[in-house]
């Protein structure tokens, strides 16, 4: 009964890993260049002095979907969308390299250049500033272009470059605020193929009905599964009532 009873947590547990990676998934359907997480089940081997012989489950997020999202007219010309597999080097929380497909560029207050969710944006020397201009606008190779206020039009400075890299040779680890990083710290150098199209978002690559669809299979698993322990227990009492000596 032991055996069964823990079977069954643990795939109760890999039920609501399964869960959570779709609800974030379904969190993010409208965010853009947003990944979408996938939930795989892996064998553990219980070893000890003889040969392995039983393996238990366990499931949970371990890569994220690299299939190219829809890329959506937005007209603005801060948007921007990442051609083939590049991708958008940006600094992360504690200062560290990321990388991300996210192109709903902004300003800060300070003129510091973010992506939609405040993450700042690298360029060839380190975070992008733009000072005060008339216009700002990104080349198709990731040139940061602007009109210096009171500036003529007709000649635009460039302040930067985006830095655009390639993973291809690389694998990349997404993290919780959704940033993918190199595996063993490494930093990925500028690609000078990548190439972006301006007024223009790659979108989420999540298919909310296949989500939802992915969250109803994992409630009916979890639900199977907590039956089984409710048949294990009844199981344990009928065993034990047999075994009771009479009176």
């Amino acid at each position: 009964m032991d055996r069964l009873i823990y079977t069954s947590l643990t795939a109760m547990r890999g039920a609501m890993a399964r869960q959570q990676a779709t609800a974030n998934n379904l969190a993010n359907a409208s965010t853009p260049g947003f990944r979408a997480d996938i939930a795989e089940a892996q064998s553990l081997w219980l070893k000890g002095p003889s040969h392995p012989d039983r393996a238990m489950a366990s499931e949970e997020v371990v890569n994220a979907d690299m299939k190219p999202g829809t890329l959506a007219a937005t007209g603005r010309a801060m948007d921007i969308g990442l051609s083939g597999d590049s991708l958008l080097a940006v600094q992360t929380a504690d200062g560290d390299e990321g990388y991300t497909r996210r192109g709903d560029l902004q300003l800060s207050a300070s003129g510091l250049l973010t992506t939609g969710d405040g993450v700042p944006v690298l360029g060839q020397g380190g975070p992008i500033t733009i000072p005060p201009a008339d216009d700002i606008k990104i080349a198709q190779d990731g040139r940061v272009l602007i009109v210096p206020a009171g500036g003529d039009p007709a000649q635009p400075q460039e302040v930067d470059r985006l830095k655009l890299v390639s993973p291809a040779g690389n694998a990349l680890a997404k993290g919780l605020d959704g940033i993918f990083r190199v595996k063993g710290g490494a930093l990925l150098p500028p690609d000078p193929e990548a190439k972006v199209t301006t007024g223009h978002l790659e979108q989420s690559n999540v298919s909310a009905t296949a989500a939802l669809v992915d969250m109803i299979d994992a409630g009916r698993a979890w639900d199977m599964q907590l039956k089984l322990i409710t048949s294990a227990r009844d199981l344990d009492s009928a065993s034990a009532e047999l075994m009771r000596l009479p009176d």
